[in-house]
């Protein structure tokens, strides 16, 4: 009788268990499936992790950058070690540098690097040399040997190309002020530490010498000669022979982006110069936005792949030794590095905002302080701990830094009564934005020639944008400005600024691509009038559904125009005889620029 009243709580028990041994038997099977897998398996099941991680990060509303390092970290060394094929995603991560880098350069033309190039020199260096001094007296407050608070210290100046440009590209910042300055001095750094890279092997060597310094620089500037005189004796002129294949101009901008990047890793430079300059060179081409959209969901992919295996490679060691360490330096990269920025750009006279989220870029180390202190450590300069101690900064402020640029402008907002102390009183800045149009037209054949005509009849600043490479060059010769891309594309729509678009014409006949372009639009400026074509009445009441402030109906609009004719010129001979040559007149001309009045559906072959 005693047992007798936990009878009823057995069956509870009997599941508990047969769930708990279920649930071993299933992740030893697990790990005896993945002991067998093949790449393919192995990296499906990379991915299959990122996406539940990052199903955790959006129900927390935290960046999906974080979640990936966590993904690497769940499926590295540190915890599970599943992964076999390190070489394969390290091939993978770095296709994602590269177009990543490259897309960011197609962003960047050469009279913006003319133009922000004096401040990303000084406060490239200038950056990296008060974080290294600072950051040594830390150090060796610390207790760290002299030897190895130089590495550290050093290894705290550098800040992450690839982690900042994806956060810039994520938020939709790329054509900023300080994105633009922030990509400039972020490209010193990795030259700086490049060259780092580069002497301490050589300076340890008994034999080095400063020639192969000068080789290397010469060798650089060779390089960059050369991508520079490719771009503009070939690609420039063979650009509209490119565009007229979607799938060709994308096969392209992917080889000319990843060749140039590997062509320079094969000089010792390192992959994100080589991309970022193939990108810089192709920044003046009229399909780089076509191009960028095109590359972005490439990108993405690849660049997972990046932070998967940054989580993977970081080894922390004895984790609550350094702890104490380890905070202190992260709290200088993050506070610290924005506050030596900000002082530098304020002294230059740029205003407070864009010194504050310009000092967020680098409020985190690079992966390159990883590789520069593991150099340390196999030369015997360095203890191995302090590789683990750089590791876990490396962690923490990449984790740190991704919440202050992301939520840059609500910081801002909160600390801008205190950050006088960063602006001049004559503080002033020149912006990179491209210049913005009240008047957009998409499409410029048949009815987009007629809206055409009349808004340089009337002196109206606009902007066309098309995907006939024909039509672009024929307008750019004239003078009027133009996009070349595809409206069908979301990544092209999201590459155009709408903000200050007061009307925008569609006289695409694709019903799908109208209601996205309405839909883009919309979303920027509310009150931006929107006219789009139809040549059903159903979709007609689907594009005023969606929003449309007009909805252009040709055949309808002829008819009417023919009525109206008839009531105002009535059987007036000598009025239809000029209308009649001014008619004449108009479509050879349309005939003369390849024009045809399309069949009605009737009547089609």
């Amino acid at each position: 009788m005693t047992h007798a009243p936990a009878l009823p709580h057995a069956p509870a028990r009997s599941a508990r268990l047969l769930l708990l041994t279920a649930g071993r038997a299933a992740c030893t099977i697990g790990m005896l499936l993945f002991l067998r897998m093949d790449l393919f398996a192995e990296i499906s099941l990379l991915i299959a992790i990122a996406v539940a991680v990052a199903a955790v990060m959006r129900v927390l509303r935290q960046p999906l950058i974080i979640g990936h390092i966590i993904t690497g970290l769940i499926v590295g060394p540190a915890v599970f070690n599943l992964i076999d094929s390190e070489e394969t995603l390290a091939l993978l991560s770095e296709i994602g540098i590269a177009i990543l880098l490259f897309t960011v350069g197609l962003h960047l033309s050469p009279d913006i690097i003319r133009k922000f190039g004096r401040v990303s020199l000084i406060t490239g260096v200038g950056q990296v040399a008060f974080t290294s001094f600072f950051g040594y007296f830390i150090c060796i407050m610390l207790g760290i040997p002299p030897a190895a608070a130089v590495y550290v210290a050093i290894a705290l100046a550098f800040s992450s190309t690839i982690i900042i440009m994806k956060l810039i590209a994520d938020k939709g910042d790329l054509e900023t002020l300080y994105a633009k300055i922030s990509v400039g001095f972020l490209l010193v750094q990795d030259l700086i530490v490049v060259l780092l890279l580069l002497a301490i092997p050589m300076f340890s060597a008994a034999g080095s010498s400063l020639s192969s310094f000068g080789k290397f620089m010469v060798t650089g500037t060779l390089l960059i000669l050369f991508v520079v005189l490719a771009s503009r004796f070939f690609v420039s002129k063979a650009s509209r022979f490119l565009s007229q294949s979607q799938e060709f101009l994308f096969l392209f901008a992917a080889a000319w982006g990843m060749g140039v990047a590997a062509l320079f890793s094969m000089f010792g430079f390192s992959l994100e110069s080589g991309a970022l300059i193939a990108g810089v060179a192709l920044a003046s081409l009229p399909a780089r936005h076509e191009v960028s959209a095109r590359l972005t969901p490439l990108r993405d992919f690849f660049i997972v792949m990046f932070f998967i295996l940054l989580g993977a490679q970081m080894h922390f060691g004895d984790v609550a030794a350094l702890l104490p360490a380890a905070l202190l330096l992260s709290a200088f990269v993050l506070f610290g590095n924005p506050i030596i920025l900000m002082t530098l750009m304020g002294l230059m006279g740029y205003r407070k905002k864009t010194s504050l989220q310009t000092g967020f870029t680098v409020a985190q180390i690079s992966e390159f302080s990883l590789i520069l202190v593991a150099l340390g450590v196999t030369f015997g300069h360095v203890a191995p701990e302090y590789l683990s101690l750089v590791t876990l900064v490396g962690l923490l402020t990449i984790c740190g830094s991704t919440y202050l640029v992301l939520y840059s402008d609500r910081i801002y907002r909160f600390l801008s009564p205190y950050l006088g102390l960063f602006e001049r009183s004559d503080a002033h800045e020149s912006h990179p934005h491209a210049k913005r149009h009240p008047v957009v037209l998409f499409g410029c054949n048949r009815i987009g020639h007629d809206f055409l005509a009349t808004f340089e009849e009337s002196g109206e600043n606009f902007l066309v944008v098309d995907y006939d490479p024909d039509i672009i060059a024929e307008l750019e010769k004239r003078g009027i400005a133009t996009e070349f891309g595809d409206a069908s594309d979301l990544d092209f729509l999201s590459s155009l600024d709408f903000s200050q678009a007061q009307l925008v014409i569609s006289t695409i006949p694709d019903p799908e691509t109208n209601i996205l372009i309405t839909r883009a639009v919309k979303a920027a400026r509310e009150d931006a009038v929107v006219m789009v074509l139809a040549h059903r009445v159903q979709d007609a009441l689907e594009h005023y559904k969606q929003g449309a402030d007009y909805v252009i109906m040709p055949h309808f609009l002829g008819g009417r125009y023919a009525a109206e004719l008839v009531i105002k010129l009535r059987n007036d001979k000598h009025k239809y005889g000029t209308l009649r040559e001014r008619h004449i007149k108009d479509l050879l001309s349309r005939l003369a620029l390849g024009h045809e009045h399309p069949f009605p559906a009737s009547v089609r072959l």
